[in-house]
Order: structure tokens, then sequence, then C-alpha cells
């Protein structure tokens, strides 16, 4: 290989910032790689409002609703500790945290 491919991701990402690594196989092949991602501690994340799942709902129209962008639904999900994001909209009733993204500054857990 002529060096490492660099991965770039935009800040909107959930990947932005996650670095990569390279594996050589047996047969001198290098495979880059993008490292773990942890899902961040809830408590870390400022609560912006709740929304109660209803009949129908999915995770990319909830978020589309309240951040603008469907393709943040892994907002939600981390917000709420979700590993399968599908699982947070299958019972009907249960209260998703809508909240700022890791990091950014705020009132943590308020709900208004």
């Amino acid at each position: 290989m002529n060096g490492t491919p660099t991965l770039s991701f935009p800040p909107t990402s959930r990947y932005y910032g996650i670095g990569t690594d390279t594996l050589e196989t047996a047969q001198g092949r290098e495979i880059v790689y993008l490292k773990r991602r942890f899902l961040p501690p809830p408590e870390r994340f400022a609560v912006l409002q709740e929304h109660r799942v209803e009949d129908g709902d999915r995770l990319d129209n909830i978020t589309a609703r309240y951040l603008n962008d469907p393709l943040q639904f892994w907002r939600i999900a981390d917000a709420n500790r979700a590993m399968n994001p599908p699982a947070l909209t299958a019972e009907i009733g249960r209260r998703l945290r809508i909240a700022l993204p890791n990091g950014v500054p705020g009132l943590p857990n308020v709900v208004q």
C-alpha cells in the first residue's frame, strides 16, 4: 500500500473524530478499519425534551421533527443508550430523551 487511507466523516456523523487502525493479514495485505465507537453515558447529554412513542413512530421521523435531520437518529439512540435504534420505537408510550449532542454544554437532564 502507498499509505494508509484517511477516513473523514463530517461533524454531523456519529463517526466524526473516530480514528482508524490497520490490520495486516498473513498474506501481507493491509486492511484499514474504523476503531470502535463507545456510546457515551446518557447522563452526559443535556436533555432538551422528551417524546412519547406513538403507534407508527419511526426514529427517522422523530429525529426530523425534533432535530430537523432524519440522519441524526443516532443522537437520539445515544441519548437513550440504544445499541439497537429501531427498538426505541417498539414500545408504545416509551419516553425518548431528545438531547443536545454529547459534549455540547447545557443543563444536563433538564426536561422542559
